[in-house]
């Protein structure tokens, strides 16, 4: 049997950054990351679309602003010294009729409360900024970035390895079990008996948390974003990131481009139940996972208030039509034959039983474990401080 002071479940960049944190503050502190996939990042973070964001959307003064702001000053700071692709590019947030004016106006007040550096502009600014995009104002965000989250997990798993920190892949949890002092986690490749357990599983967190024998105060809800890449002709149609200003009653920010660190622009992504907790496909179906939404209240109230942008969403999954006629609000110039599906991602929505989607991070102990049971976007942009504020309440514990 393997021990450890804290024992991480899921090796995802929240996981990471965690056990990162732990052996960087204290170098002693024996961490063991344990991940069910045969390397770190195949789900939530390396299917994501690579941006690191400002803060513009969040309330002002609250936990999700701080966060992302001190957060994406550690990413950068992390990307510099260790040599992780990251460009602070800018994006624009575009109101393409005078409708979407007051709600612009809105998430620009929320910029400049939360200290981002942005600006209005006009049409004739907008065009110098990206020549081919429709729209009659935008917010210019200059400090916004893109980065390789693949790349960044997979230094922080070299920097946990150099500090005696172990990750192991291929190591899929499978119960957990307390003990007077400890936890036991029975894992495909052994037990490992720690003094403390994180539970870092995003899509499956929720699950973790009813292992330990607690009931969920949220039910994770998959929700699938589907996404295509522009052929390499259509590459000079954007610039940097282009992004819709969000429709206030769709809990989801709608289609945009973003020009990705690697090369190449992604264009997306639409939102759509997903039929399993990893169903990056429409056959990817577990019926028990998707009997576990289905039979789910809280699923069904969130259904009734946006059952008609739903099917809209649905619609643009199955059409490619209808998927290219929603990016030429943005972008007219954009055709069908420029499109080429890319690969999808799926989004660990906690959702309560009113419906409402859990739109904090949401954090509850148990026994000998931390449940880390949402960590909705900008949770990668702030994962290193998200891993700062873990890492200091395990420190506490062990």
């Amino acid at each position: 049997m393997r021990t450890a002071d804290a024992a991480i479940i899921g090796a995802g960049i929240v996981g990471l950054a965690t056990a990162w944190k732990l052996v960087e503050s204290r170098p002693r502190v024996r961490v063991i990351v344990l991940d069910k996939e045969s390397d770190v990042a195949r789900h939530q973070t390396g299917r994501n679309s690579g941006v690191v964001h400002s803060g513009i959307y969040y309330k002002p003064g609250s936990l999700k602003a701080q966060t992302c702001r001190r957060g994406k000053a550690l990413l950068e700071s992390f990307c510099r010294e260790h040599q992780v692709a990251f460009e602070a590019c800018g994006k624009v947030v575009v109101a393409t009729d005078t409708r979407e004016l007051p709600q612009l106006d809105k998430i620009t007040e929320r910029a400049r409360a939360n200290g981002v550096q942005c600006e209005r502009i006009d049409r004739a600014r907008l065009l110098q900024l990206e020549p081919h995009a429709a729209g009659v104002e935008a917010l210019h965000v200059p400090e916004t970035g893109i980065v390789d989250y693949i790349g960044m997990c997979r230094r922080l798993a070299a920097l946990v390895r150099l500090r005696g920190g172990e990750v192991l892949t291929d190591a899929r949890v499978t119960a957990l079990h307390s003990r007077a002092a400890s936890v036991v986690l029975e894992t495909t490749r052994g037990e490992v008996e720690a003094r403390l357990a994180i539970n870092c599983a995003g899509l499956h967190s929720d699950r973790i948390l009813q292992a330990t024998g607690e009931a969920r105060p949220a039910r994770i809800v998959p929700f699938r974003g589907e996404y295509y890449e522009l052929v390499p002709q259509a590459h000079g149609l954007v610039r940097n990131l282009i992004y819709p200003v969000p429709d206030p009653s769709f809990p989801f920010l709608g289609v945009h481009f973003t020009r990705m660190v690697k090369g190449g622009v992604e264009c997306g992504p639409n939102a759509v139940l997903a039929l399993s907790r990893e169903g990056y496909h429409w056959d990817d179906v577990r019926l028990s996972e998707l009997a576990d939404a289905l039979g789910y209240v809280g699923f069904w109230r969130l259904a009734a208030r946006n059952w008609r942008t739903g099917s809209g969403e649905v619609w643009r999954s199955l059409s490619k039509r209808a998927f290219t006629k929603a990016l030429q609000r943005l972008l007219p110039e954009i055709r069908a034959e420029h499109l080429v599906p890319a690969e999808a991602g799926v989004r660990a929505q906690a959702l309560a039983r009113d419906g409402s989607l859990v739109d904090d991070f949401l954090i509850r102990e148990s026994g000998h474990v931390v449940h880390v049971l949402n960590a909705p976007s900008p949770a990668a942009t702030a994962s290193l401080a998200i891993g700062e504020s873990i890492a200091a309440r395990a420190l506490e514990r062990i």
